[in-house]
């Protein structure tokens, strides 16, 4: 069984896009498509993105900025910017939309077909950031399913746990321009955190698009990065009169 992993669009339409061309979604290769949550938030096409995953995902769980913007919370903890964003969104989303949103559940979701579970930040909270492995040590001390996917920091990487021994890890790529793949052979009697990147907003240091396949039968989880039109990204945040920050931070992936 396989499944597409995606995390944090940010309503980013052409790096959504040019993920799901690279995975041939339409070619029916997956099993499942698994919504980390922020699919709206920052970007200047949150109708756009939000209408995709509602026909693409299978799986859903919400994100903090899904929560703001669709009015379930307050951005009152944002940062001017964020609060900025998040407002123009909730009055950019249709009803339809807005209403889907509101709904998406509160993680850990358990996908028991591929013993694994889907969050937005951590299985202990939905907010909390998994930065290091001070962060991931508690949940994986208490983690039931071989793996976790968590996104909400927008960094591809992972957490493994063994026998007492931990392992930290970021995949590796040799350029910063072109569409490439790192592969994770996983290990028996492991326990795994991992973060498939954000399609659209990465803040790794590396603009392209970042998602991950899961392959239950290979016992593979392969991580991607992706370019896509980077310029027609930001003249929608700019035509949107958003802050211009948020176009020139695509650029750098901070």
């Amino acid at each position: 069984m396989r499944s597409l992993i995606l995390s944090d669009i940010h309503g980013n339409l052409e790096a959504l896009e040019a993920v799901l061309a690279s995975a041939r979604v339409d070619e029916g290769r997956y099993d499942a498509v698994w919504n980390l949550g922020d699919v709206v938030g920052y970007g200047g096409s949150p109708n756009e993105v939000t209408s995709i995953i509602r026909e693409r995902a299978t799986a859903h769980v919400r994100g903090n900025h899904d929560k703001v913007c669709c009015g379930n919370e307050s951005g009152l903890g944002f940062n001017p910017i964020a609060r900025q964003a998040a407002q123009w969104t909730n009055q950019s989303l249709t009803e339809e939309n807005r209403a889907w949103l509101r709904h998406l559940p509160q993680g850990p979701v358990v996908i028991e077909p591929f013993s694994s579970v889907i969050v937005h930040g951590s299985p202990l909270h939905e907010d909390t950031y998994i930065v290091n492995m001070r962060d991931a040590w508690a949940p994986l001390q208490q983690m039931e399913q071989q793996m976790t996917f968590f996104g909400h920091t927008h960094i591809q990487c992972g957490f493994a746990w063994k026998n007492g021994a931990w392992t930290e890890f970021r995949p590796r790529y040799a350029t910063s321009a072109d569409a490439e793949q790192w592969t994770l052979d996983l290990a028996e009697n492991t326990r795994y955190l991992l973060n498939p990147g954000s399609v659209g907003q990465p803040r790794d240091g590396d603009w392209r698009a970042a998602y991950a396949v899961l392959d239950s039968e290979a016992n593979t989880v392969i991580y991607h990065r992706i370019p896509y039109d980077l310029a027609r990204a930001q003249g929608r945040i700019l035509m949107a009169e958003l802050p211009e920050r948020l176009a020139a931070r695509l650029r750098d992936g901070r």
